[in-house]
């Protein structure tokens, strides 16, 4: 079966995603129902009811069928994804703490619980308990030591050149000219997430082209900004009105003209040409015998040997990044980034030399052309 890729499927997320090959999906967002066990109507002080959330696919009969069919949805889209996809899952106290655990007993490998803290919660009416002011987000890679993809830089740069952090605030609930209201004038569903979140989630967790699905599409939001980054998208989901609703919005996006350099967020080191440290040896831009300092510290050196393996002061042999984890007694170790060469008295980072020989060796120019 092919993908059918950029469309809204009507049906069972678990049978339709049984249904697609295996391992074909890049990334995974699921906005599942929360089983929030509303006993009665929720109402203001000033008796105005509360619009919350008491649809029927939101109802279960116990938490056991509730954690019967999060394994069944969870194992469908283990099923479908990537090797190196991830999956993010969002949900409340209802029902998060559940979904991790079974996350966790399917084998994915959670990598962050993210809180998406909100600067305009409804408020608690009754006054009994705190208000509930976030949601969590689980992001998961399919297993221990699975590769997935994490554009660090494009993060930062949402986050003025800072390390993003697992607290996202400034991201208000879907409301004013981004709710989608139905021809009542009434929300259209209740549940729907802003763009914002799903901007940051899509953009960190995705290359362009690539497939990201939802197998709780509800309103489409998902669609929309996967549509506006140039992913491809597909959406599950067995209400016909939502469906309707969120192909309405999905068709008014109009995505800028694609330029692949343009929406390649990943960092230009991690899309820079392969150079081997054996290369500059090789090539003179450094010599047999020379000798590099760790960290700066040049009581802690390495002499380069003929064969680009380093010797360190105390007799250990191993390439860059095996004599620097030495020097960090066992820790990993990027090499390039903490090795240093001295040059006219000054010590000059690893990185910034293999830098150099791509400027002179002319590898940018033939990565473009």
């Amino acid at each position: 079966m092919e993908l059918p890729l950029n469309q809204i499927i009507k049906g069972d997320c678990i049978g339709v995603l049984n249904s697609f090959p295996e391992k074909s999906i890049d990334l995974i967002f699921a906005d599942p129902p929360y089983n929030l066990q509303l006993q009665s109507e929720l109402y203001r002080p000033n008796m105005t009811k509360v619009d919350a959330v008491n649809d029927t696919w939101d109802r279960f009969e116990s938490f056991a069928a509730y954690d019967e069919f999060t394994r069944k949805w969870l194992s469908a889209c283990k099923r479908v994804l990537k090797p190196t996809g991830s999956i993010w899952v969002i949900g409340s106290y209802h029902n998060i703490f559940r979904v991790g655990s079974i996350m966790q007993d399917l084998g994915f490998w959670i990598l962050n619980d993210v809180i998406w803290i909100k600067t305009n919660p409804m408020p608690n009416f009754r006054g009994v308990r705190f208000t509930n002011a976030h949601e969590t987000l689980i992001w998961a890679s399919t297993g221990k030591g699975a590769r997935y993809t994490f554009n660090h830089h494009a993060m930062k740069g949402l986050n003025d050149d800072k390390q993003m952090r697992s607290d996202w605030w400034l991201l208000p609930l879907a409301t004013g000219a981004e709710r989608v209201k139905d021809a009542n004038g009434n929300k259209a569903h209740s549940t729907q997430k802003p763009e914002a979140l799903l901007y940051r989630v899509i953009l960190s967790s995705s290359h362009a082209g690539d497939i990201v699905l939802d197998p709780f599409f509800g309103s489409g939001t998902t669609g929309v900004v996967a549509k506006r980054l140039h992913r491809k998208w597909i959406g599950i989901e067995k209400e016909e009105k939502y469906i309707r609703l969120a192909q309405s919005r999905i068709d008014t996006v109009q995505p800028e003209m694609f330029d692949v350099k343009a929406f390649d967020v990943r960092s230009k080191k991690k899309t820079a040409p392969k150079v081997a440290f054996s290369a500059l040896v090789e090539n003179g831009f450094l010599q047999p015998g020379q000798k590099l300092f760790f960290s700066r510290d040049k009581a802690r050196f390495a002499i380069i040997k003929p064969d680009a393996r380093l010797r360190t002061r105390d007799g250990f042999e191993g390439s860059i990044h095996q004599a620097g984890k030495h020097y960090m007694n066992g820790s990993p170790c990027n090499g390039w980034e903490h090795w240093y060469v001295e040059e006219n008295g000054c010590l000059v980072k690893l990185d910034d030399v293999r830098e150099k020989f791509r400027a002179t060796m002319g590898l940018y120019d033939e990565q473009s052309s």
